[in-house]
């Protein structure tokens, strides 16, 4: 089905606009389901031209879809940093490409392009799992994550997690490319086509049919914590950095205190909230600190969980770790961190680093080939340059041993394999903290506050959200919002939330459906490889 150069670009720019309109927070999830169908048609067309257009016309048409669907989805980056902004878009839509023109070269090496649809599914789904886990991780686009904004409709995230979503879409779209195709071709709707829509209603329907019923299904059980949650709006651009660090907690504080008629369980203040220096090697001596445990002593049986940076020095023979920074004027070298502290009446300070940093703001790449990147670190403020992490999900412990708290920072919440590692290392609550004010009133901290929902089925765990400009919410364990807050504005919201101690399938075995998907990836990429060496040396 051969097509003229002005279809192929609008077929490839309808998938763009299709992805873009059922993309979180206010788009039409239903359009995920045709979104990719024009693209696949593009493919189609292409896989049967000569040989010339089929390597090269492809990959510019692709590149033009993924490239104009990261524009019009994650275009607020800019908000915070034109540079950030530019790269994001450029090398995503760059990755996306490279993975639809492999599958297109290797259908065609493999099924000379007249089938062979499973390979976009497990070279998507290898995909995506890949970017969850390297230097330039950024998976806000990730297909599953769309369900953000239906919940009710993939509540077996609990047993696949979002990767069931992406294999939901890929498999529908597919499906709905052989409907559509079968159509034009005969011309007519005998049974091939009335069967084909069968199967399209079916693979469809299905699944939301089940997911509603776990939805309406499922109960919470467990143990109940009162939680407060503050947000006091400080601009990041000014007053965060510039205020007194006291002045800050303070506001935090009062802001707590307006709903403490009686004393709750926990106080969740969000992401970087102490904005003070302080060393781990002298936590007695910050002054931040010392004033929270001040207040505490009024309310012994209150925990409070605030965000904060911190320092501490490098141990000797460690200088040329990656996160590592040298001091102005001597020799020595000490590491900065984005931290979760956790305060109560005891004399312990619980604290836990970020491990997913957000690349070009707290990590800059470590191969060595893109280490010259390092000099265009985004400054949003705070600590600059890559930050040294954890290498576990640290968990939280309440001193009356109900309560086991995943201290999830920012960025994080994005990530469900790496949350679900707090719940298998206990967890029974989930407390994201963050800072989404850089990205101004935008779809940017709509769409990360939609994520998750996804979380909270994934792991199926109740979760305060505290951010600093908002939004702030409570979330049940079936995903469903309560008490969210009005953006850039101060508030405080209270509610009990219900622990569980039951790991979900998805946390016990995590992302094995692109596990699966890779293997499988690798024997296609393999055979593909080898047909076109076989095909080369045949021509000699």
């Amino acid at each position: 089905m051969l097509m003229k150069k002005i279809q192929l670009i609008g077929l490839s720019l309808l998938t763009a606009l299709l992805l873009s309109a059922a993309w979180p927070a206010k788009g039409f999830a239903p359009f995920i389901f045709i979104a990719l169908v024009p693209l696949l048609f593009v493919q189609d067309s292409m896989g049967g031209s000569d040989e010339k257009s089929r390597k090269k016309g492809l990959f510019a048409l692709a590149y033009l879809s993924f490239f104009v669907w990261n524009v019009l989805t994650t275009w607020w980056i800019w908000n915070s940093t034109s540079i950030g902004a530019i790269a994001a878009t450029l090398l995503n839509s760059l990755f996306m490409t490279i993975i639809f023109w492999l599958y297109h070269v290797t259908k065609i090496q493999l099924y000379d392009n007249k089938k062979g649809f499973a390979i976009l599914v497990v070279y998507w789904l290898t995909w995506e799992w890949f970017h969850l886990d390297w230097d330039l991780s950024w998976p806000w686009l990730n297909l599953g994550n769309i369900f953000a904004i239906k919940h009710t409709w993939v509540q077996w995230y609990e047993f696949t997690g979002y990767s069931g979503g992406t294999l939901w879409i890929l498999v529908s779209n597919i499906l709905v490319f052989h409907l559509v195709k079968t159509a034009i071709v005969s011309q007519s709707f005998k049974r091939p086509f009335w069967l084909k829509l069968t199967y399209v209603f079916a693979i469809i329907l299905i699944p939301i049919f089940i997911s509603e019923i776990m939805y309406n299904r499922y109960s919470e059980k467990g143990e109940t914590a009162d939680i407060i949650v503050v947000q006091p709006d400080f601009d990041p651009y000014k007053e965060q950095y510039e205020l007194p660090p006291s002045e800050i907690i303070d506001r935090n504080l009062s802001l707590a205190l307006r709903t403490m008629t009686h004393p709750a369980d926990f106080i969740v203040s969000p992401e970087s909230a102490i904005q003070e220096e302080i060393w781990e090697e002298q936590f007695h001596l910050s002054e931040g600190i010392n004033q929270l445990k001040t207040f505490i002593e009024q309310y012994p049986k209150t925990a409070i969980i605030i965000g904060a940076s911190t320092f501490s020095m490098v141990p000797k023979g460690q200088e040329k770790h990656h996160a590592s920074r040298k001091f102005r004027g001597s020799d020595g070298h000490y590491f900065a961190y984005n931290t979760a502290f956790y305060l109560d009446s005891t004399s312990q300070i619980q604290h836990y680093h970020k491990s997913k940093l957000t690349p070009g703001v707290e990590m800059m790449p470590s191969w060595k080939i893109l280490r010259p990147l390092n000099n265009f670190a985004i400054d949003l403020g705070g600590t600059v340059g890559t930050l040294k992490v954890d290498d576990e999900r640290k968990v939280f412990k309440h001193q009356n041993g109900l309560f086991r708290i995943a201290p999830v920072i920012c960025y994080e919440s994005i990530y469900g394999e790496f949350v679900s590692g707090y719940v298998r290392n206990g967890a029974n609550l989930i407390f994201i903290i963050t800072n989404d004010g850089w990205w101004g009133n935008s779809p940017g901290h709509r769409q990360h506050l939609e994520f998750a929902k996804l979380r909270a089925i994934e792991t199926r765990r109740s979760i305060a959200r505290s951010a600093n400009t908002g939004i702030s919410a409570f979330f049940d364990q079936r995903g469903d919002i309560y008490q969210a807050t009005p953006y850039r504005e101060q508030a405080v919201i209270r509610q009990q939330l219900t622990t569980n101690d039951k790991l979900t399938f998805y946390v016990k075995f995590g992302d094995y459906i692109p596990r699966i998907a890779s293997f499988i990836s690798i024997i296609f990429l393999l055979t593909g490889f080898t047909r076109s060496i076989l095909k080369k040396r045949k021509a000699l």
